[in-house]
């Protein structure tokens, strides 16, 4: 009896000490785990405790030093006990049974060895750390105070690790990140996965990503190209302009005298109302306000940001050489963020139509990246060295010259074809994305020479 006695002591020593070893592997992974983010709010909010956790994120080498030293010892005494007091006391009680008595020293040990490594890894691993893995915030609030009081402890010895570290790293040639940086990528990632779990709806998911792609975005991406813009000019008949300013379902105007390139300001639509219903003249310099300039090489964000300060909701487009290559509206960049607004303004037929077999008839000013949502896919063939901004200017791109009806090329299984011109414009693109379509070889030669 005084043998199953020790043992049982034996045991459950051993137990605590796993159990221990646990609560330092759950302590480490939930420190590292833990979203400093949330920490800082609820620091922000008075938590002791996430303030505690976030000077242990802070000094990291001191935390891991008090982490590692503990589990260290807790795998040390515990192999030490169960190699020599457990398994001895088990052999003591396994020398009663005859038949396992040779076997017994061997047996015991193996026995011994079998359980703690079992319980190691269970009890002292797997476990803690999943814990940790599912509640980082709340654990790593919960254990940053004994951490940081067992730090205090083992100073001396922490130092001496902490230094060790940093000159094992210093001759290695290895520079510690001071501070992790979030890229957009990750953010996208996080905010994909929210959508995924209910935390964001799938609208918030979709405005963060139209918002990261503005930035990327050169406003001439998002403008009106100049061949289709309505303008006023200056010196017609105020008849004919009242009945095409009516006609048109605009709300603002560009005045110009001859072309737009002399452009005189930007009229509001509200004043011809106000002169047809008083059957008045209009002075359209009076009434227009200086026209707003932006480079065609400008970002979509440092254009919102100019309308911001300006208070303008229209603003033209110049290439390098001052001449006038489209225009912008307010409009535009806010669909750029929360996707396309029905208005009066657009008439005739949607930019984009899907046909019942699958295919879609699209509209050739349509944009890159709407084009891209269309097919759900991430690139264009050749985007980033020309830098064409819509489906038109793929098809010139990709054909290497002006296309006439019928002309159609297709790229990973997908099929692009000329239905439709503008004159010189691209006005109809039939898009065919059956997964049986072969792929054609690609235009020969060097296109950045072209």
């Amino acid at each position: 009896m005084s043998s199953l006695s020790s043992l049982t002591v034996e045991a459950l020593f051993i137990i605590l000490l796993i159990i221990a070893n646990g609560v330092f592997s759950m302590s480490e992974l939930a420190i590292v785990s833990a979203r400093k983010v949330r920490l800082e709010q609820w620091a922000k909010e008075g938590n002791a405790k996430a303030r505690a956790a976030l000077r242990l994120i802070s000094s990291p080498n001191n935390f891991l030093s008090t982490t590692q030293i503990g589990i260290t010892l807790i795998g040390i005494l515990s192999g030490a006990l169960g190699g020599t007091t457990v398994a001895k006391s088990l052999k003591e009680i396994l020398d009663t049974i005859a038949i396992i008595k040779p076997y017994s020293e061997s047996l015991s040990f193996s026995i011994v060895v079998g359980i703690i490594t079992y319980l190691s890894l269970v009890v002292g691993e797997l476990v803690p750390k999943r814990l940790a893995m599912s509640n980082a915030e709340q654990i790593a609030c919960s254990v940053a105070p004994p951490m940081r009081f067992l730090a205090n402890i083992g100073t001396p010895l922490v130092y001496l690790l902490s230094v060790s570290t940093e000159k094992l790293l210093s001759m290695l040639g290895i520079q510690a990140n001071e501070e992790a940086q979030v890229t957009e990528e990750e953010i996208k990632v996080m905010i994909a996965q929210g959508a995924e779990s209910g935390m964001f709806e799938e609208a918030e998911q979709d405005m963060v990503e139209r918002v990261f792609r503005l930035g990327d975005r050169p406003i001439k991406a998002l403008m009106t190209p100049r061949t289709e813009i309505d303008w006023i000019d200056i010196d017609s008949p105020f008849e004919e302009t009242q009945r095409e300013v009516l006609e048109s379902g605009h709300s603002r105007f560009p005045v110009a005298r001859e072309n737009l390139d002399d452009c005189v300001g930007v009229v509001d639509i509200r004043e011809f109302l106000n002169a047809s219903i008083n059957g008045l003249p209009i002075d359209l310099l009076k009434v227009s306000s200086p026209p707003l300039y932006v480079a065609e090489t400008a970002s979509a964000l440092s254009v919102l940001e100019q309308f911001k300060q300006s208070g303008d909701r229209v603003a033209m487009v110049t290439d390098e050489y001052g001449g006038v290559e489209g225009m912008v509206t307010l409009t535009d960049l806010l669909e750029a963020i929360v996707g396309d607004l029905p208005s009066s303004d657009r008439q005739g037929d949607p930019d984009a139509i899907q046909r019942e077999d699958g295919s879609w008839l699209i509209d050739g000013m349509i944009s890159s990246d709407r084009l891209k949502e269309i097919l759900e896919i991430e690139n264009l063939p050749y985007e980033e060295e020309r830098n064409y901004h819509t489906l038109g200017g793929l098809m010139m791109t990709y054909l290497r010259h002006i296309p006439m009806v019928g002309e159609h090329f297709t790229w990973q299984r997908i099929r692009f074809e000329v239905v439709d011109m503008d004159g010189n414009r691209v006005d109809k693109v039939l898009i065919n994305l059956s997964p049986l379509l072969s792929v054609d070889e690609e235009p020969k030669g060097n296109l950045k020479n072209k």
